[in-house]
């Protein structure tokens, strides 16, 4: 009885979060060949994209973007390559909000940071700045943003220095995850807080939210996909270039699904923090009570759930569970942590457990951690604090084991070594 009771109270709260924002726009589904067709064609899969002609009959169009998935799957070593930025530098400015929504108390709070910037009354932060290897009509978006923590230097010089990228959720605003930053610096671990594509300063001055980054643009939302995963991994190239060593992803909601993507391409990323997590990216947008407007887009074109997912494959997570746990990505050394949520209305229970149960079958070194409450509820007391703990122990777990990975090598003699100590003949 008290089970059901509280699982409508959260379900009502979390329907009251996802439904106070009130703009959100409803656009019609374009295919977006447009967005990808400059890949495939650099790539030698142009032929893969139909004439302005049959892109006209949907059928045509649909198919062509589904083989085009198929495509961007069986190549996504390529699709989510890269060739090294040549433009990092660090930048200096006050933090500014950049909100998503409209509500008053958010624009109220918009005007008091920029009132104390303006004032003196705040310090200017720094920030990773440098040009996406993916390319799109927005030059601001093609800025990448990632604001730098960097932790302070260790006592020990030979502990290895450590550092995380943090990908907040959609239309997450500019100081969204920044605390659980400064905790990851008492730790000794540096964070770069990454902007994702559309996002705070990146957001085209025509968008009041993060709209392009997924919407009822076929192709620019894998565009969109694109181009966060191979920012990510260019964090992890600066870092490098920094002197750092070890490296972690944490993202949440649409960044998780970023962070995944990264985590399979890149074995670099060893420590990952995946903050609600999902299978299919079709059947979030399509389940998802915060991507309605979008859903309503792709169903009045007269799409289905399944053709959905088919059109967003390459985006999907469940499409690269082997790849995640292969020796090129470096799975068996991953360390990762899935959190989800019992009462969640945006990535439904049903496809987090599926992704527990994948997890499990391909042998991924993971730890699950579930929420009581929802998706929206996540970042209201108490939940918030309860979500932070997770993840901020997990991440101080996983990279302290990391560290002593590093030692216990160092200390293991060679092969040879170990061969002529144990020769009797070498003695």
């Amino acid at each position: 009885m008290f089970k059901e009771k509280y699982a409508r109270w959260m379900y009502g709260w979390e329907t009251r979060l996802t439904t106070r924002d009130e703009n959100r726009v409803v656009r019609p589904l374009e295919w977006g060949f447009d967005w990808i067709a400059p890949f495939l064609e650099s790539h030698g899969f142009g032929a893969a994209v139909p004439d302005a002609k049959s892109q006209l009959d949907d059928a045509v169009a649909e198919a062509a973007m589904v083989r085009i998935n198929q495509i961007l799957i069986d190549r996504s070593d390529i699709f989510f390559g890269y060739e090294r930025p040549t433009d990092f530098r660090l930048e200096s400015r006050h933090p500014e909000l950049f909100p998503t929504n409209v509500r008053p108390e958010t624009l109220a709070k918009d005007a008091e940071i920029k009132r104390r910037a303006v004032e003196g009354k705040t310090s200017p932060a720094q920030f990773l700045r440098f040009t996406s290897p993916e390319r799109t009509p927005f030059p601001e978006n093609d800025l990448v943003n990632a604001r730098w923590y960097p932790a302070p230097e260790h006592k020990d010089p030979s502990r290895p220095r450590q550092a995380i990228v943090v990908m907040p959720q959609w239309n997450a605003d500019a100081f969204s995850h920044n605390s659980l930053c400064r905790i990851f610096n008492r730790m000794g671990i540096s964070a770069l807080r990454l902007s994702k594509p559309y996002h705070d300063i990146r957001r085209p001055v025509e968008l009041e939210r993060s709209d392009f980054a997924v919407s009822a643009n076929i192709g620019r939302t894998l565009s969109a996909c694109r181009q966060a995963v191979v920012d990510v991994r260019c964090c992890i190239d600066w870092l490098e270039d920094q002197g750092y060593e070890q490296f972690g992803v944490l993202g949440t909601s649409l960044g998780s699904c970023y962070g995944f993507l990264a985590s399979a391409h890149d074995s670099r990323l060893r420590v990952n923090a995946f903050n609600h997590a999902s299978t299919s990216f079709g059947d979030v947008v399509w389940a998802g009570q915060s991507t309605r407007h979008i859903k309503q887009a792709l169903a009045e074109a007269g799409l289905t759930q399944e053709r959905v997912r088919d059109l967003w494959a390459a985006a999907s997570p469940c499409r690269f569970y082997d790849k995640i746990i292969s020796d090129e990505a470096g799975g068996r050394d991953k360390k990762v942590l899935l959190v989800y949520a019992d009462y969640d209305l945006t990535f439904p229970l049903e496809y987090s457990l599926q992704v527990v149960d994948a997890f499990r079958r391909v042998g991924l070194n993971f730890e699950q951690r579930v929420l009581p409450c929802g998706h929206y509820t996540t970042g209201e007391t108490p939940f918030q604090y309860i979500d932070g703990w997770y993840m901020g122990s997990f991440v101080y777990r996983a990279f302290k084991q990391l560290r002593k990975e590093k030692a216990a090598a160092a200390h293991v003699p060679s092969v040879s070594v170990a061969k002529a100590e144990e020769d009797p003949v070498s003695r």
